[in-house]
């Protein structure tokens, strides 16, 4: 072998394992980005389908919500009258410190909200106590209980309550046959706000079906086990029944207040739109109205409604901050 014959050595490359074959080529970014078109696409047609669907609701609280608060907020800092504001700056606000038929109205409706409510409460849960027992014809009866809270609020059963209660009225002839002597009830300064109570206590229907269909959640072993612990029928009731029944009784406490200190049109009708008979149907919402729309002083009307609003915010958070104290949820320790 002469030198010319040398073979030329080069080392061997590492093999990788994979088969022999030509180079693969990167990938096109042409599909890639059209699959990102086509989703950002759909989901911009769900974005817009959806505010469609939205947009009456949406509509109607920029509308007839969020827009009116504004506006009543502005107002609530001038002397607007009949097309007419000055700007007053806290003066409205700073009225309500020295107006004695603002306290009384306050006073009114504080009376009112916290007798009626724990009474419709208690008549609620009494109700749905014994609709629980799985009497016959359970739907007709819940409807018929329900039916008063349908009803409660409209004008014609405050114009039949007035009537009712009135001097010649079916509450004093049934006095009568007793040989009692009723009184005008909704003319007299002392019992008017009482028959208020006793209307708001009739329309118990609302939150009698909330407790039912809450009483129908809780398990029968705990019953079951409580008998066989020898506990009888009001023990099983405050051991079993309340504590496992207090988040229905806290959300219909924070409705009933909030509806509570929103109740109008009763007061107005049974005393004519004067809060009477010396002021005591006067409720805040109904003072608010008179100022607004008796006197035509919509910017101190615009002050006590933001109070009224205060008033619900400061007694819903205190709920809510008493809650821990006394609402069971099952997933608490």
């Amino acid at each position: 072998m002469t030198d010319n014959d040398v073979a030329v050595v080069r080392p061997k490359q590492r093999s990788s394992g994979a088969p022999p074959g030509p180079a693969a080529s990167a990938p096109s970014p042409g599909p890639e980005r059209a699959r990102r078109r086509t989703g950002r696409s759909i989901r911009s047609r769900e974005r817009w389908a959806a505010l469609s669907f939205l947009s009456p609701w949406l509509i109607g609280l920029l509308a007839i919500t969020i827009g009116p608060m504004i506006a009543s907020f502005y107002l609530s800092f001038t002397d607007y009258s009949l097309g007419y504001g000055e700007w007053v700056g806290g003066e409205n606000y700073a009225r309500m410190f020295e107006d004695p038929r603002l306290a009384n109205a306050i006073k009114v409706t504080a009376v009112y909200t916290f007798v009626s409510v724990p009474l419709q409460l208690a008549a609620a849960l009494l109700l749905a106590i014994v609709l629980d027992r799985g009497l016959r014809g359970m739907a007709f009866y819940r409807s018929i209980f329900y039916l008063p809270s349908l009803l409660g609020g409209s004008v014609a059963i405050a114009i039949m309550w007035r009537q009712v209660f009135g001097t010649e009225g079916l509450v004093n002839q049934v006095l009568a046959i007793f040989g009692i002597q009723g009184e005008g009830w909704v003319s007299h300064p002392d019992y008017a706000l009482g028959t208020l109570i006793i209307l708001h206590v009739w329309t118990f229907g609302s939150p009698m079906i909330i407790f039912l269909a809450g009483l129908r959640q809780i398990p029968t072993m705990y019953y079951e086990a409580a008998k066989i612990d020898g506990a009888g029928v009001m023990q099983r009731f405050v051991s079993v029944t309340l504590p496992l029944l207090t988040p229905i009784i806290f959300f219909n406490l924070v409705l009933q207040i909030i509806n509570s200190f929103q109740s109008f049109t009763q007061a107005f009708i049974i005393s004519s739109g004067k809060g009477g008979p010396a002021d005591s149907t006067m409720f805040l919402t109904l003072y608010l109205y008179d100022q607004g729309f008796t006197q035509f002083d919509m910017g101190y009307a615009s002050a006590i409604a933001w109070l009224l609003l205060a008033i619900i915010a400061i007694f819903t958070a205190l709920n809510f901050l008493m809650s821990k104290f006394w609402v069971f949820y099952g997933d608490n320790d």
